[in-house]
């Protein structure tokens, strides 16, 4: 993206729309970053013109709005070239052919009017390699289909699909309901024409779930009968109307048929806390998440102490899910001890992570449990206010969460008086723009009060100084997803799950190179075997299963011999990796471990803040130095400076993102040896399918 050149005043292309849509966010608390994104929006780029603007209506300097511009990648100053075509080139999607699939998206983009950008994270984690053209998700995309796309999105007149929502209720018992997911997983194979398709028949009640998160055969639709809902897939839309005459509407038989989807292997291996209603309700109705249940956890902690609701949440021993496991109680006792009458919960939906989706999942298929999770928060620790800081690459995820907030404050779950109780609790929703380190709390905290998302220094931790300085409680997703189910079952319930300290469930992503990929919540003591090989199927390619990195871009690569790892936070962490946010991506028999851990270190440096100087710059000689040994370039003197450079990066950076890049490349060192000892002919080959 092109840098920034030092602007002078250009009244002529600050029209008053645009000039009326900026000063509309002048009394928005953190108000810049959702004012670029509006302006983007309705220009398509932000003209440098803009920024005197800019800096006047939030009272900055200009120094300050073009730090903020080029800090994040999705910001641009100059106008596209044609529609956004964004390839995936994160592990999971390389692990599936990413990497020759760029390659040729930048063949391509030379001879076709499209800007093309690289992004490591598209959250279709199994159904790879992803592609997000013009905001339309894609799965599963080969050569041939990427030109297919890029023809598409860039002709003349195009017609979109349209997106086919849930049907209002009936009681009318003549019409049987057809389950179609909405998640955008199944959207990207072609949901929205198969919910389409069953729509346009009489007699079909179409209902837009969540998925179940077998994604592998998705589109899976499921039908209402009189022995519980049925399910069928992959389907396709030319699929309906023989399923439609097999009398699919009664639970027919049909090659298609899979059974009841509550019999499903994959389905009785698993324990649902968090994503007890995911796949069941209709997602975008309140009505439909009260009566499976909803809202019992609000309701249960609002008759209590707030006190009292920290002590459940400690004693359930729930655990950060975002990776840290840091207990929440113990936040949460903190922020509601600290002084002050200002506090605030923040949800940090930052899921950037390669091979984790659950937090879209969530927010996608039962967003209200994210917000009765927050509202819980709130009166547990004092605070009347949280945001949701939701990467920009979800927009499924995003206008999810708006309409779920609407429906809540309709049904007095959010708002001034909340089941009226007079508790007051409001969310709002920010939208980040595209920088991986704002997943890290401080960062995040920075880029919602407007600035770039740099790493705070801790202390002070933002417990006690969080948001605008105040005392701030910063959870992910699946830490407050799961905070209703505490409140309404109880705290022993939980704690009865899982194994050692880790307590309760985990949401585990099956990503990659897997057969079966998708979601399996169960409880912490699965072995890592036993996700990948009995519930995954082992690779999709067919050939031998190698390794499988666990915890995302910076968790270890486990190889196959210690498969026999249970999931669980302190047996992972005696064997140097990390559960992380439970993301486990596979890999066959032809990747390159030279290549993937000079990828973890390419992706430090893309990604860091650069507040550090161990993250920034070590981050780049890591790379150099990889390469000087794929090179055969006085290997083992390099690798051993490579060891060094990573002891440096672990024990000097500030935060987790220079603190563990070292893991992966560790790992793939110390399992896997002879890959940084190839011939330079061989070395750097990469993970595309190449024989070993």
């Amino acid at each position: 993206m092109e840098r920034l050149r030092w602007c002078t005043l250009d009244t002529s292309v600050i029209t008053p729309e645009l000039e009326l849509l900026v000063r509309g966010f002048a009394d928005v608390p953190g108000g810049l970053m959702p004012a670029l994104h509006a302006v983007q929006h309705q220009a398509g780029y932000i003209d440098t013109a803009l920024v005197p603007l800019l800096a006047d209506v939030f009272n900055i300097s200009a120094a300050e709005v073009h730090g903020v511009i080029t800090f994040y990648k999705d910001f641009r100053t100059t106008a596209p070239r044609g529609p956004v075509v964004q390839v995936c080139r994160a592990e999971a999607c390389q692990a599936r052919g990413a990497n020759a699939l760029h390659a040729r998206a930048v063949e391509l983009a030379a001879d076709a009017a499209i800007e093309l950008e690289e992004v490591f994270c598209l959250g279709n984690c199994a159904l790879g390699p992803a592609v997000l053209a013009n905001g339309e998700l894609h799965a599963n995309v080969t050569e041939e289909a990427l030109a297919t796309i890029i023809t598409t999105v860039t002709a003349p007149t195009r017609a979109a699909t349209p997106v086919a929502a849930s049907l209002p209720h009936t009681s009318d018992d003549s019409v049987v309901r057809v389950y179609v997911p909405r998640d955008a997983a199944a959207r990207s194979a072609g949901a929205d024409a198969v919910a389409a398709a069953f729509a346009a028949h009489p007699g079909v009640h179409v209902v837009r779930n969540g998925s179940r998160g077998m994604l592998w055969l998705e589109p899976m639709i499921e039908v209402l009968t009189a022995e519980g809902r049925v399910a069928y897939g992959p389907v396709a839309p030319a699929d309906v109307d023989g399923l439609i005459a097999a009398g699919v509407l009664h639970g027919g038989d049909h090659a298609l048929r899979l059974g009841r989807t509550d019999d499903l292997a994959w389905m009785r291996r698993q324990q649902r806390v968090t994503f007890q209603r995911v796949g069941i309700i209709d997602p975008r109705s309140a009505d439909d998440y009260a009566a499976h249940g909803g809202v019992a956890g609000l309701r249960n902690a609002l008759a209590m102490q707030p006190a009292e609701v920290v002590t459940t949440v400690t004693e359930s021993g729930l655990r950060g899910r975002g990776g840290a496991a840091f207990p929440t109680g113990i936040k949460w006792r903190t922020v509601l001890d600290a002084a002050g009458p200002t506090k605030y919960i923040v949800c940090n939906a930052d899921e950037g992570d390669s091979g984790t989706f659950a937090d879209r999942m969530l927010m996608e298929g039962d967003p209200f449990m994210l917000l009765e999770g927050m509202a819980i928060a709130g009166w547990a620790v004092g605070a009347d206010e949280g945001y949701i800081y939701v990467r920009s690459e979800y927009p499924d995820a995003i206008e999810a969460l708006h309409i779920a907030i609407a429906a809540a404050e309709h049904a007095g779950w959010l708002g001034a008086d909340v089941l009226g109780t007079g508790f007051a609790f409001r969310i709002h929703v920010r939208v980040g723009a595209g920088a991986y380190i704002c997943g890290e709390e401080t960062a995040l905290i920075e880029s919602l009060e407007g600035r770039r998302g740099v790493v705070r220094a801790k202390p002070p931790l933002p417990a006690l100084e969080g948001l605008w300085g105040k005392p701030t409680v910063v959870n992910n997703v699946l830490t407050l997803g799961t905070i209703p189910a505490i409140l309404a079952d109880g705290a022993a319930a939980y704690a009865a799950l899982g194994t050692g300290r880790s307590r309760g469930t985990q949401v585990f992503q099956l990503a990659g190179n897997i057969a079966r990929g998708g979601i399996v919540e169960t409880a912490f003591g699965i072995t890592l075997g036993e996700l990948v090989n009995d519930l995954g199927g082992g690779t999709a390619s067919g050939r031998t299963l190698r390794t499988a990195q666990v915890g995302g871009p910076l968790g270890a690569y486990v190889p196959t011999d210690r498969f026999d790892l249970p999931m669980d936070y302190e047996a992972f962490a005696a064997a140097d990796a990390l559960v992380g946010h439970g993301g486990v991506v596979v890999f066959d028999d032809t990747v390159d471990m030279a290549a993937q851990a000079r990828f973890a270190m390419e992706f430090c440096a893309a990604e860091s803040c650069g507040k550090c100087t161990p993250c920034r710059i070590g981050s780049t000689r890591g790379v150099e130095l990889i390469d000087k040994i794929t090179a055969g370039v006085d290997r083992d003197d390099n690798l051993n400076t490579l060891l060094d450079l990573c002891e440096v990066l672990a024990d000097g950076s500030l935060c987790a993102m220079g603190g563990l890049t070292p893991m992966p490349v560790r790992s793939a060192i110390a399992h896997f040896p002879d890959d940084f000892h190839r011939t330079p002919a061989v070395a750097g080959a990469g993970n595309e399918g190449a024989p070993r």
